[in-house]
């Protein structure tokens, strides 16, 4: 079982530079590598962390097989909503073009070729994080009014859709639903909204089966040459959500969570700009982090 498979390299160091493969190396992302393959990509998770849109000097090991075999499992489910991008006899042809390569198995996708949209799709369902800051500041987020009172971690009354830009380096910035209209069309806009909103109620339907709350996420799309939408990159992970255990769930303070939100919670404790290059993370961060990656991967896969 490819749980076991994950667990026995967790001790290994972590990957933090991209595989010497016999394919052309198109793109390094925050945390994954990209090949071409011809007709797909490849797509290989890294065990780099990114905090604050920057690349931290050192990995959580095995990270990439944990948001990768979780991500595959999401887009699973996620296929009853809408297409995603994972080629056709994905496993069977994904070990056959590694073959020579089974170490990264566990840490790649094989996908078609798609055209990414240009934002990251945003959904919350609860205030924090960066949209708590903005509504302490100034009670609205953007263009989104909110009631008067709410405290930090407090559910919303209604799905919040907040997308933001994707940078490729350096931080991404919200966007306000005018913005987004215009950049993409009202009607791309209102497929990937309404996309978002459901995919997140299955998310959060799941999570809660398995004791944990889903406040927020982001989704990312991509076209064909047929225009047709899928979902694209990573589905649902703790790179991607932030998870919280419903049993320690109480509004008016920061929660405890499954996601990299303890790292930042570190990073704010330094003295640090929150520009590159990013801190080393201590020993018992990382190993903190990467048993929180895990126990969430674990309790979400138990309801499989």
């Amino acid at each position: 079982m490819f749980l076991h498979d994950i667990e026995k390299h967790l001790d290994a160091p972590a990957l933090l530079k991209p595989p010497a493969l016999p394919f052309p190396h198109l793109n390094s992302g925050k945390v994954r590598e990209i090949y071409d393959l011809g007709d797909n990509l490849l797509i290989l998770a890294s065990d780099r962390l990114s905090a604050f849109d920057v690349i931290l000097p050192n990995g959580i090991p095995g990270k990439g097989m944990l948001l990768t075999q979780l991500s595959l499992w999401w887009f699973q489910q996620a296929a009853t909503i809408m297409p995603h991008h994972l080629a056709d006899d994905h496993s069977a042809r994904l070990r056959e073009i590694l073959r020579d390569f089974p170490e990264l198995v566990l840490r790649s996708m094989l996908v078609k070729k798609l055209k990414p949209l240009p934002i990251e799709a945003v959904v919350r369902g609860y205030l924090t994080g960066s949209a708590w800051k903005t509504y302490r500041e100034t009670g609205v987020l953007l263009d989104i009014a909110l009631p008067k009172g709410m405290q930090e971690s407090e559910r919303l009354p209604q799905l919040l859709f907040t997308p933001t830009t994707k940078a490729a380096a350096g931080h991404d910035l919200p966007l306000t639903e005018i913005e987004v209209r215009q950049q993409i069309g009202s009607q791309r806009f209102d497929a990937i909204r309404d996309a978002s909103f459901a995919l997140f109620k299955m998310g959060t339907a799941k999570a809660q089966k398995a004791g944990i709350l889903l406040a927020d996420t982001k989704f990312e799309f991509g076209t064909d040459g047929n225009d047709r939408l899928y979902l694209i990159d990573e589905v649902l992970t703790p790179d991607s959500s932030r998870y919280w255990p419903q049993a320690d769930y109480a509004i008016g303070r920061p929660q405890n969570s499954y996601d990299k939100q303890y790292v930042r919670d570190y990073l704010e404790t330094l003295v640090w700009n929150k520009t590159y290059p990013g801190p080393t993370l201590p020993d018992h961060v990382v190993q903190q982090t990467q048993k929180l990656y895990w126990t969430a991967m674990r309790k979400l896969l138990d309801i499989a």
